[in-house]
């Protein structure tokens, strides 16, 4: 029997344009697209192209066996890691991109981690000026909303053929346009991670005062901490766990935060609802001496619920954390651990809002449901109950710390590395670790009105989680125009524009009126 050449054994059809190629498992997760041929499109456009394409019963049929099983074992091979890809160096020495041994139990543990903190404690406050009715509309309107958009932005990870994209800014030029697209996303991603931070460190570090006048008492020394000095104590705790070095590293920590912010969400409010309620509790909104005010009042919480669903920002990276192939691509295990972590979400988020508006009205102080808990409650419940749930809210704000702050630790060694064309050293991440830590603890120092801020953070940042994705997936899917697919993300999408500049007047507003101070309740 006559051979075939060698070089017929490898001509194969061209891969029809816009179908994915899968990639391997390299540091970049980019991956190669295939010419395309206009006659190869016309004749199997409908089936999609599969590394096991190269190796099809056509050309197996003349071969011997041996050779038949070599090809077959690499059959195998082919669908399991994909083809080869361009490598992109760089990637394997940022924090985001450096480890891609993730899975569904990570992708639950960083996803819940990042939407559930402190961020809670604060919804009830938002229910004292919206009252019962707006208050649960406008908390279930934004869980369904930004679950939607979560969707989008996990589908649109590999949305190109051969292309991941690793990150929101990312994901923002190839939609945008490069330039539109960096300044559409900066801001808001960066603000968020770093607001957050802010944010954090000023209720860890109240609560750790807290936490210590409850555990030491009346033996406390004349000479305590000053709510700053708490800041610092915080903000160093912070620096040292951030020395973790990529996205991977933190799954522990993220996991104890997980927990943490289940177990406490769940403690705060079912001991709030358990005492009696002050008797001179109200559910009316609050009501103020003009109508601007309350309107402004009404933006703010808005806002402030608004903020509670942060956490887009994050998506891309932690799905960048997984590897990803032609049979198992990336988005089936982050969506897998996504729907879990937002279930649990919905059982912690909305018990404290229902909860604790039930429980204290509109005498909710600014600071959050955890000081009413302590203002009202603090001789009627047991020091080693509260102390418990002071202590679980600071392990959550250290573990939500590390997760949103890695985004930001990426860009810097991004820059660097660019610069440099090497990884960063041990010292150089470490540097640029301490720097973010204090000049978040410095904002935090100068800007201490946390309900303020979280309705300021929750406006600027809205685009991220709401209004962004809706635009993506339009620019990027291309559905037909003026079909429903069409104005349904349109619309949402400017809808949640119009929401982010009203939310943040109201933010600037409240921020404005806060006198600068944020109202703890003072212990007796």
């Amino acid at each position: 029997m006559e051979e075939r050449p060698e070089t017929e054994l490898i001509s194969i059809p061209a891969t029809p344009r816009g179908v994915s190629t899968p990639e391997a498992l390299t540091p970049s997760g980019q991956r190669s697209p295939r010419p395309t041929s206009a006659a190869g499109a016309k004749s199997s456009a409908s089936a999609a192209w599969t590394p096991a394409s190269l190796i099809s019963p056509r050309f197996l049929s003349p071969i011997g066996t041996p050779m038949k099983r070599v090809l077959v074992n690499m059959k195998g091979y082919l669908e399991e890691v994909g083809h080869l890809t361009k490598l992109n160096p760089q990637d394997a020495w940022l924090p985001i991109t450096e480890s891609r041994n993730g899975n569904a139990h990570y992708a639950a543990f960083h996803n819940l981690n990042a939407g559930v903190g402190f961020q809670a404690l604060l919804l009830p406050v938002a229910f004292a000026f919206l009252g019962w009715s707006w208050g649960i509309i406008s908390l279930t309107v934004a869980y369904c909303w930004q679950l939607y958009t979560l969707w989008i932005l996990v589908r649109l990870h590999e949305a190109v053929p051969g292309k991941r994209y690793n990150r929101y800014v990312e994901l923002a030029q190839a939609a945008f346009g490069e330039k539109l697209g960096l300044w559409l996303a900066v801001f808001p991603t960066v603000y968020l991670s770093a607001g957050t931070a802010t944010a954090l460190i000023l209720i860890g570090g109240e609560t750790m005062k807290l936490f210590f006048q409850i555990v030491c008492g009346p033996l406390c020394s004349s000479n305590p901490l000053t709510t700053v000095e708490w800041y610092l104590v915080f903000t160093s705790l912070c620096i040292v766990l951030s020395q973790l070095p990529n996205l991977n590293s933190i799954a522990g920590l993220s996991l104890v935060g997980a927990v943490t912010a289940i177990t406490y969400s769940t403690m705060v409010w079912i001991l709030s609802v358990s005492q009696p309620r002050p008797p001179t509790i109200s559910y009316q909104p609050l009501s103020l001496p003009s109508f601007s005010a309350s309107v402004f009042s009404i933006m703010n919480a808005l806002g402030i619920v608004a903020f509670a669903f942060r956490g887009h920002n994050l998506v891309l990276e932690i799905q960048a954390t997984m590897p990803s192939t032609f049979k198992h691509p990336a988005h089936v295990p982050m969506w897998k651990g996504a729907k879990v972590a937002y279930f649990f979400i919905a059982m912690c988020l909305f018990p404290v809002a229902i909860g604790g508006f039930w429980a204290y009205g509109n005498l909710m102080p600014s600071a959050g449901i955890l000081n009413a808990l302590y203002g009202f409650h603090s001789h009627d419940i047991a020091r080693g109950l509260l102390a418990m749930t002071f202590l679980l809210v600071v392990f959550n704000c250290l573990s939500s710390f590390q997760i949103y702050s890695m985004p930001v630790f990426d860009s810097f060694e991004a820059s660097y590395t660019a610069r440099t064309n090497r990884p960063c050293s041990i010292w150089v991440r470490s540097g640029f670790r301490v720097f973010y830590g204090f000049v978040n603890f410095f904002i935090g120092v100068a800007l201490p009105f946390l309900s303020s801020l979280a309705g300021l953070l929750g406006g600027l940042t809205l685009p991220v989680t709401f209004a962004y994705p809706c635009f993506m997936w339009v620019l990027i899917k291309k559905p037909t125009k003026y079909s429903f697919n069409w104005y349904f993300h349109w619309i949402l999408g400017w809808l949640g524009i119009a929401f982010s500049l009203t939310f943040s007047i109201g933010g600037i507003w409240s921020m404005v009126n806060s006198g600068l101070t944020l109202k703890f309740f003072k212990p007796n």
